[in-house]
């Protein structure tokens, strides 16, 4: 008898092994499917604003152009803190550390070929016009709110970025690069009616060596964007910092805001230069009490210069701004950009290029009116506040 016990005991206990086994499995399995899931929820916790921002891409037309509102903070200030970037080499180094999460990026300024003017509507309102001339260049409005600073909105050339005919922000993936475009604005209008439009100089490039923080051409636009108010405020800016032009060129600003005051500002042998609307320049003499200007790619800051371009561009520009005594529609800017785009042609660099943007911004109301690929006829606005 004892013997058939202890069999039987040892039968039972066989039979309850499996059984433990499986519920130990079933336990571990979810114990990993929950460390999982917490791990999915800390990294969707910690890369909340990158997700929001990538879904945020909305493609406006074909051409293509889009809209982007980048959520949260592209650390603009820790960026001036541990020193700004004296290259692009710098400035991409930053960019990727901070903003790509480890993940490579270009940012590229090529030649550019441009139109900037000011003007006032009937109305009052306080207008800047803007050409983007380049070859084939998608672009990309982008939305910024800093914490500590204003809300803006601003042109990015998506090429700069690595964009192309054979790569565009379409995917949840190839969208991710598109995460650097508040480090490259082109042109722009914040939340106070400050605007800004850069421009290519081609003769040797701005590099200031002296013991301030180090930007660069796309870093200044920025920080004019997200910290000046007023034109004023934008030069006593610039004057804080050593500029260092980007893509080993040359470059000068139109800025503007919304009382209706408009300056270029130039780097003459690393030294700041400061034209007024009244000022004389290399164009000539204004007339007295004039209010508007433009720029184009050629130094307006009186000297004798063998370089630059645009004069033509200009002079049709000068020519439509003076004939309405600075006085626009935001139809009739469209309409001005559109007298002095360029069709398509082979650059300095051996390149096809042209007109890739036209936009119009109201320093008022903060929009931004856009024409992509000289189709004027198909303009589409675009508010600060969504």
């Amino acid at each position: 008898m004892s013997e058939e016990n202890t069999s039987g005991t040892g039968a039972t206990g066989n039979a309850k092994r499996p059984g433990r086994a499986r519920r130990i499995v079933v336990r571990v399995i979810i114990a990993l499917v929950v460390l999982v899931v917490i791990a999915v929820a800390g990294l969707a916790f910690m890369f909340r604003n990158e997700i929001a921002t990538v879904a945020s891409i909305k493609k406006v037309n074909d051409y293509p152009s889009y809209t982007m509102t980048y959520q949260g903070d592209y650390g603009i200030d820790e960026f001036l803190e541990q020193g700004g970037a004296s290259n692009d080499a710098e400035l991409i180094d930053f960019v990727v550390q901070h903003l790509m999460k480890g993940l490579p990026v270009t940012i590229e300024l090529p030649d550019l070929a441009c139109s900037t003017f000011n003007a006032v509507t009937p109305e009052g309102d306080d207008i800047f016009g803007r050409n983007f001339d380049l070859s084939y260049s998608p672009s990309m409005l982008v939305r910024t709110d800093p914490d500590n600073g204003y809300a803006s909105i601003s042109m990015v050339n998506l090429g700069f970025l690595g964009y192309g005919e054979e790569k565009l922000p379409d995917s949840p993936t190839s969208s991710i690069t598109a995460l650097a475009a508040p480090y490259a604005p082109l042109d722009g209008v914040n939340e106070k009616g400050l605007a800004v439009g850069v421009l290519l100089i081609d003769t040797d490039p701005t590099d200031q060596r002296t013991d301030k923080v180090d930007i660069t051409t796309t870093t200044a636009i920025r920080l004019m964007l997200d910290k000046c108010a007023t034109v004023d405020e934008a030069l006593e800016l610039l004057g804080q910092y050593d500029m260092h032009s980007s893509a080993n060129s040359c470059y000068h600003f139109q800025i503007a805001d919304a009382s209706g005051r408009t300056v270029v500002v130039e780097y003459i042998d690393d030294e700041l230069s400061v034209l007024e609307a009244d000022d004389a320049t290399t164009a000539g003499t204004p007339a007295e009490g004039q209010t508007y200007m433009a720029a184009t790619n050629f130094l307006l800051t009186p000297g004798d210069y063998d370089f630059g371009g645009g004069q033509d561009r200009y002079e049709i520009v000068m020519s439509g701004l003076t004939a309405a005594d600075g006085v626009l529609s935001e139809e009739d800017a469209m309409g001005l950009l559109a007298a002095c785009a360029q069709e398509p042609h082979t650059n300095s660099r051996g390149e096809e290029s042209a007109t890739q943007w036209s936009v119009v911004y109201n320093l008022d109301d903060c929009t931004a009116t856009i024409a992509t690929g000289m189709d004027y006829e198909n303009t589409y606005t675009v508010r600060l506040a969504e």
